[in-house]
């Protein structure tokens, strides 16, 4: 893969955020020409795939604003600096659903957007769901509601933009392949 490098020549911070920093790179091609490449660096999320009991998948309905509508996901969030995957999917999961689960299985892992942002986005999947006792503070900002659907429910929500998010299809396409019913 060397032979697609792209060296770094300069790499200036634009903006240090919250949630993701900006930054623009001068870099060497390997034709010996000179390009700028913008970068979001982020720490990385994890998202997991909530199967009930009744075999229904638990997701989030919540506003996307660079999206300007609500969508259904599953539920997934930032990485935190030092934490496990595993520990923030279980927090996630807490957080924006209700349950928690004591079996988590690792699905994969996947750039979301490489052609500008570095975010690895690990995902999970559990169908070992326990209701909490007492509901887990979310983040302050963040308003949510749960709604869960069978697969074939799912499937007609990807069809009507309802689901439109590359984590929650790839969700969706998993546990198709895997033979959900």
């Amino acid at each position: 893969m060397k032979k697609f490098e792209e060296k770094t020549i300069r790499s200036k911070q634009i903006y240090k955020g919250h949630v993701v920093h900006l930054q623009v790179d001068d870099v060497s091609l390997p034709n010996g020409k000179e390009a700028k490449r913008e970068i979001i660096k982020h720490p990385g999320a994890v998202a997991v795939i909530p199967i009930t009991k009744e075999n229904k998948i638990v997701l989030v309905e919540q506003y996307r604003k660079p999206l300007e509508k609500s969508i259904l996901e599953i539920p997934a969030g930032k990485l935190e600096p030092g934490e496990e995957p595993e520990t923030t999917a279980i927090r996630e999961l807490e957080e924006e659903t209700g349950y928690t689960t004591d079996e988590l299985s690792f699905v994969t892992s996947f750039y979301s957007s490489p052609g500008f942002a570095d975010e690895l986005m690990h995902i999970y999947i559990t169908n070992q769901l326990q209701p909490l006792e007492e509901k887990v503070a979310g983040d302050e900002d963040e308003f949510i509601e749960i709604v869960e659907l069978t697969l074939e429910e799912a499937k007609q929500y990807v069809e009507k933009e309802r689901i439109h998010d590359a984590k929650t299809n790839y969700a969706i396409l998993y546990l198709h392949a895997l033979g959900l019913s």
